[in-house]
This record gives C-alpha cells, structure tokens and sequence, in this order.
C-alpha cells in the first residue's frame, strides 16, 4: 500500500486517498492561504489571467523538494509554467531525478506541438515513462500507474 510510504510533493492529492496520513499538500497550502496566483498583483509574473506569487510558492514547495534519506516517493503536480517561474524549483526537481527516488509528475500537454523546455527536459529523462491521460482513458490508466509506482517503490 503507498499510503505506508513517507511522500513529499506538492501535489492536489495522494491517490484519491486524502486519510492516508499524507501531509497536506503544498497546493493546498498555497491556494488555502491565497499564495499561488492572485487576479490582482501586478507585480508578480502572469501565466494567462493569474498572478504567480514566486517567493510565496517557492518557501512552501522548495523545502518538501529536499531529497531526505527518508523519502520512497516524490509526487509534484505539476511541473509547468507557473513553477518554473521559480529560478530555483526546476534545479530542485532535477536533483530529486539525480537522487534515484522516484518521482511521479505531472507535466502540461504541449501547445502547439512545443513542450516548454524544462518539461521536456524531464520527459527525455532516461528513467521516464509517460502517460498520455485524457478523459477517456485515465481510468483505465490509473491501474497501470499504480503497478508501475508499486514496483518502483518496491526495486527501490
């Protein structure tokens, strides 16, 4: 079972299985306390419509980067443009993929055919495997997933 596992990330939840005993996600942390991204700054960088908060979202999600001996998983949802305004968080994420724990993220499907270079970065990484999800398959995914993770978890 992953919930015995010690997990750090920062994703929205840890498989659908919010009683684990997972900390609470940096994600939530952010949009709880109003962090992530705001309609109103107009200092801070903008990803569509919203503001992105860096110094804000880096204090929360930079620390449950940290490769500690006594982490099985990582999980970041998502790897995208708005955290990769961050100048530190993408360094953080590659020297989570140096340290051989694994990692599952989610990356944004390319617009217009071009991944943003740091996530395609993660995506040409050795030990990747990607999963293609739209709402007609990612039921049928979420098993396959799930072994995958359970092996790695299990070889680590």
């Amino acid at each position: 079972m992953l919930s015995r596992h010690r997990v750090s990330g920062s994703g929205e939840n840890y498989f659908d299985n919010p009683s684990s005993g997972c900390p609470q996600t940096i994600h939530s942390q952010l949009k709880n306390s109003g962090f992530l991204y705001s309609r109103e700054s107009h200092k801070w960088p903008n990803v569509g419509r919203y503001k992105v908060d860096v110094s804000s979202f880096e204090s929360l999600a930079l620390p449950e980067l940290e490769v500690k001996e006594d982490t099985d998983l990582f999980i970041i949802d998502e790897v995208g443009k708005m955290e990769l305004f961050s100048a530190s968080f993408f360094p953080a994420v590659l020297r989570v993929l140096e340290s051989n724990i694994p990692l599952l993220a989610t990356v944004p499907v390319p617009k217009s055919g071009r991944d943003i270079p740091g996530v395609a970065r993660l995506k040409n990484h050795p030990g990747a495997t990607i999963y293609t999800l739209n709402t007609s398959n990612r039921d049928a995914m979420k098993e396959q997933i799930y072994s995958n993770l359970v092996d790695l978890l299990q070889n680590h």
